[in-house]
């Protein structure tokens, strides 16, 4: 396919000029901030783990009417459950209690204590489950789930340094970081539960990001090697606009289907729809700018992706 030089590209696509150094240093300043916010709302207020991490009990309640929640938390509260977390869960029939760590003789009777406190004012209910999880499995689920995206960094650093270049992998996993931190820093910032569809979530958001950055990069590559009398930041610039349509209509395609989890999929996966559409936001900002302005602040140049001539390959060439 013949592909374009950035000069043909005003001709009916887009253009925009992406890679400027002012434009650079505001995506920089304003990638930066996000940044030290979601690490300050981390180190000070900490992530609201569920009860997946946390460790604790989770209560589910059928109603056969419509119920006051205010009602609920006051009931619980009057009869030793201060620390219980009351919602809706799917409708506003169906009600789910959380509640912190409890003895094993507390949790034996747990369920049937909270059934009879809520039958107390004649209401009409049924218990739905009942999830105990242990402090010590929270942990390990904790160490486990940040093992799990350690270990999916590395892997990708690997998989692009050899399908691309040292400084491309560099700019990939910076990237997958930035988009990572970010999305952590809103879950911490509003205080959002953080259970294991949320880090189900991230390790999506990081594919996701991942697979539009190497869309991005495959065109750099590419052009990198017919444009090859262009200058870095203007092929990284016809590369970006060349790939532009096919970015902003998969994250609005997927941005769809999301939007669609997130306002009719129901509390059970709230945090997972609600992380997904954060890491679409960032993971699309990002493939645009933070992977390819830092694998070009390293100095890529068409030189670094030329392929390697054998010895004694052109004298084979010249012989008749």
């Amino acid at each position: 396919m013949f592909m374009r030089t950035s000069e043909q590209l005003e001709q009916g696509e887009f253009n925009f000029d992406f890679i400027t150094p002012r434009r650079i240093g505001l995506a920089a300043v304003f990638s930066i901030a996000l940044i030290l916010i979601s690490f300050v709302s981390f180190f000070v207020r900490g992530l609201n783990w569920g009860i997946d991490f946390s460790g604790g009990t989770l209560v589910e309640i059928g109603y056969n009417q419509e119920v006051n929640l205010d009602k609920v938390r006051h009931a619980l509260h009057q009869n030793g459950y201060a620390d219980a977390v009351v919602q809706y869960f799917g409708s506003s029939q169906d009600v789910l209690i959380r509640l912190g760590i409890r003895d094993e003789a507390s949790k034996k009777n747990l369920s049937n204590d909270i059934l009879a406190v809520l039958k107390k004012d004649g209401s009409d209910l049924s218990l739905r489950r009942v999830e105990f999880v242990g402090p010590q499995v929270g942990g390990e689920l904790i160490e486990d789930g940040g093992l799990a995206l350690l270990f999916t960094l590395i892997g990708i650093l690997i998989y692009v340094a050899f399908r691309f270049e040292y400084r491309f992998a560099t700019g990939a996993v910076l990237a997958l970081v930035h988009d990572t931190f970010i999305t952590i820093g809103v879950f911490s910032l509003f205080q959002i539960e953080f259970d294991l569809t949320v880090l189900a979530a991230l390790l999506a958001v990081i594919g996701y990001s991942l697979n539009d950055t190497i869309v991005v990069f495959d065109r750099i590559r590419d052009n990198f090697l017919k444009l090859r009398k262009t200058e870095p930041r203007e092929v990284m610039n016809c590369s970006i606009n060349q790939t532009l349509t096919r970015t902003l209509m998969t994250s609005f395609a997927t941005m769809l289907a999301v939007l669609a989890l997130f306002f009719l999929g129901g509390e059970l996966i709230h945090g997972f729809s609600t992380a997904l559409v954060v890491g679409i936001v960032v993971g699309t900002y990002s493939s645009i700018y933070i992977a390819s302005t830092i694998t070009l602040k390293m100095g890529i140049s068409k030189t670094d992706l030329m392929p390697v001539v054998k010895e004694g390959a052109e004298t084979e060439q010249d012989l008749p």
